[in-house]
Formats: C-alpha cells, structure tokens, sequence
C-alpha cells in the first residue's frame, strides 16, 4: 500500500499567486462562474479586487452572500459548479476561484480585514436548531438583520457535519471554528450539548420568548443495509467512524474507542464522497488494505473525480459491478458476499444486470456508507410539524421554509436530502428570508395589539 498522503493544497496560495491568478478573469459579460455558483456568490466582482490586492474589498463583497467562505474555498466541489462553468475551463484553463476565495478568507481570519460592524438590533428573537452549513448560513443571516440569534447543538463543539463528518485532511477545524467566531462576533450565542427534543422540546424554546425556530438539523440518522449478518460486531456506519475519529483527535474519546486501526482490511459499502473520505482516513490510521464497493459500473461513482483519483494514489482500491448480499462471519464479520453485476445494451441503451455469480472480499471491518436521513427525535416531540414518508420535513413556499405549525422553519439536508455545503447554504438563505418576513409581520401584529395563530 502506498504510504504518500495527498493534502487537500495544504499551502493554498500565496499573495503574488493568488493576485496573477485574479488577473487572468476575462470579466465576463454574463459570467456562467456566478451563474453556476449555489449560492450566486459575486465572483468576478471578488475576484476583480483580489487581482488589484483590495483584500478588504474582496472579503467585504464574498461576506454579502456567504458566512463560510473559508470552508466553502475548501470543501466545494469547484469543478461541477463555479470553476467547471468558467469559460476558460473548455480550454483547461479555468480560473480556479475556490483557492482565491479560500486565500481571501483565510487572509481575513488572520488579519480582520473587515472593520467591526455596528449592527442596529430590531425586535424578535430566533432559535437555531444545528450547527452546520444551514444553520450557521441561518444564524449568520439573521444576524446581520439585527434578529438576536441562540443556536442549539447537540455536540460538544459547534460546526455540525464541518467539525464531525468532514476529514481534518480536508477541513482543517481551526478553520471550521474561525468562521464560527466570525459569526459569534455578530451576536450569535451557541448554546452546546443541548439535545433538542429529549433535553428541550420546541414548545420548551417557544415557551422561552422566541418568534421562531429553525430546525437544521441535518441527516443524522445513517441508512443502513437490510441483509444478513449486518448486526454483527464489525460492521460500521460511515458517520459513526468519521466522528469517532474527530472526538479522539480532540480527546473527548480514548484512541482506543476509534473502532478502525492498523490491523483491519476495510470494506466500504458506497462510492460517494463520504465512502472516499472513509477510505483515506482509514489509510491515515495505517490499516491493511481499504476496498471501495462501487454497485455500479466505474464511470458512474458518485464521489468527485478528484477525490477519487486522490484515493487511488493513496491507495484504496475501488471495485466496480459488485451488489452485496449478505455480511459474513459468526461472532465477528469476515467479509462480505457479494454478486457480480454485468453491463448489457437493451434497446441501444446501457442496462446493468446483477448475475448468480458470486464473489466474497475478506475485511474484519464493513463500513456502511449510503447516505443518511434525518432522526425523527425533534418532530416526534411536537405537534405540526410533519414528514414526508422518508423522514424529510415538509415545508411550505410561502413564507419561504415553514412547516406546518407557525413560527417552525426547516431547511437543508433534513428537508431535501444529503447535499454538498453549498446547497445546504443556499437553501439556507432562502429560508433565513422567510424567517424574517414571519418575524416582522409577528412583531407588526403584536404592536398592533393582535394576536398571531398558531
């Protein structure tokens, strides 16, 4: 196994590379890097004072649209959306915009470009349920707005799937928590190892003066596999690992609890980003060998080409065309059953079959990684806020992200589904808007000296 780890640009860029790499942007009339962007970050505006080395300029215009944009600079996937629209791409040639977003950021964190913002508070008082992309996006929204802001988290640390579900190799959290600061300093409190629904319940925060209240929880609930031999010791979810590892790194947990180390063959169930992320880490704990099961064929991985290509050189072995039938083994798993699958054309079109051949891969760990949803703690504690049949919040359209009872907000991951950072942000923001159209009109009708329905 190869022993070189591939660092997500440890170095980033420095501040002559960062500004050449600026000057190279054609400004673009209609610039498709915006349009591609979730979050419509202004990127040739940002990108023009970073080519004139306005450092505060260019971090005052990012911070317009995004709370995060030093994990954003980070953990994005840049070639499917911002870099991979730029015309200069078709050319191989595309500006690469997350490294100079990441190197305005960072720059910001270590100097504080920005002056001090005096915020003029207005009436209402907002609940944010999660600490990751979408409630930080929520909190740091509504902050600016003047709203006063109490996020709640169950963990020790704030930052959600940025502190717990993404790799220090990739997401360094002194990052993470520097752009938590950067909120903090807008007034926001973080109110931590707080369990929403077993500790406090939504009637609890509304019963504690807030308008309203978001529930940005995320997808913390793992799926897992339906097949034989799944309950046997050995066998692990993704997001439990990931988080193990980051508590040990922290020292909230003994080394010892981390439950994959230097003697283990690792199989992965899933080829997403969080089966890849899985697999380097468990390279980095030294272990045996790591096999990435890929149920489809090899050009239709879900994970980012880059990062699977990082796997690769790292060395994790991806497999292709295998569907698993049942995990193996008595007292401990061994290994996992699984049946060839093969690709046939039907009617000109490419149709994947799964066969009686089988074949076993031998691991004294199966990681389990296929996605998660959401845990039904937090509405099965309240009255009106409903689910759909997959455990997703069902919201409305107006006001933007409300459930079904007033006042409560969704948004994110537990509304549509596992997304990347930006797409919970994005959703976020929306939401952060319909939040304070309710609040306003709230507060209008009680000036009023009406009385809102609930």
């Amino acid at each position: 196994m190869k022993n070189r780890f591939i660092e997500y640009d440890p170095q980033g860029f420095t501040l002559r590379e960062a500004i050449l790499e600026a000057q190279r942007c054609l400004h673009c009339a209609k610039p498709l890097c915006r349009t591609g962007c979730p979050i419509e970050n202004e990127i040739p505006d940002f990108i023009g004072e970073m080519a004139r080395g306005n450092l505060g300029a260019a971090i005052s215009i990012i911070m317009k649209r995004s709370n995060l944009p030093a994990v954003c600079g980070r953990v994005c996937p840049h070639e499917k959306q911002c870099e991979g629209s730029c015309v200069l791409t078709r050319k191989g040639k595309g500006i690469k915009v997350g490294k100079i977003e990441r190197f305005i950021a960072d720059m910001d964190g270590e100097l504080h470009l920005l002056p001090k913002t005096v915020i003029e508070k207005r009436p209402g008082k907002v609940a944010v349920i999660g600490s990751g992309p979408a409630g930080l996006t929520i909190a740091g929204d509504l902050a600016k707005l003047g709203f006063t802001i109490t996020v709640f988290d169950s963990q020790p640390e704030a930052g959600g799937v940025l502190m717990y579900g993404i790799p220090e190799f990739r997401l360094p959290k002194q990052v993470v928590r520097r752009e938590i600061e950067k909120i903090k300093k807008l007034g926001v409190v973080f109110e931590l190892n707080t369990m929403i629904g077993p500790d406090l319940t939504l009637d609890d925060l509304f019963a504690r003066g807030y308008d309203a209240i978001f529930i940005g929880s995320g997808n913390a609930l793992a799926k897992s596999l339906p097949l034989p031999g799944v309950n046997l010791p050995g066998v692990l979810q993704a997001t439990y690992f990931l988080q193990m590892v980051e508590l040990a790194r922290q020292g909230s947990v003994n080394e010892r609890e981390v439950p994959i180390n230097e003697h283990d063959k690792v199989v992965i169930v899933g080829a997403g980003n969080t089966a890849v992320d899985v697999a380097r880490t468990a390279i980095r704990r030294g272990v045996k060998s790591v096999t990435i099961l890929n149920h489809l064929q090899p050009a239709k991985i879900a994970a980012l080409a880059s990062e699977v290509e990082a796997a690769r050189q790292e060395g994790v072995e991806i497999v292709s065309l295998l569907e698993p039938v049942a995990f193996l083994g008595q007292d401990y798993v061994k290994g996992l059953l699984c049946k060839k699958r093969v690709i046939e054309c039907v009617a000109g079109e490419e149709v994947v079959r799964t066969t009686d051949e089988e074949v076993c891969l031998s691991g004294s760990k199966i990681v389990i990684a296929i996605g998660q949803k959401p845990a039904s703690r937090i509405i099965g504690s309240t009255r009106g806020v409903t689910a759909d049949k997959n455990g997703f919040v069902e919201v409305r359209q107006n006001p933007y992200g409300m459930t079904k009872r007033s006042g409560v907000f969704a948004g994110g991951d537990v509304v549509n589904g596992p997304a990347t950072v930006v797409c919970a942000m994005k959703d976020a923001k929306k939401v952060a808007v319909g939040i304070a159209q309710y609040v306003q009109a709230k507060k209008l009708m009680e000036k009023c000296g009406l009385r809102t329905l609930d």
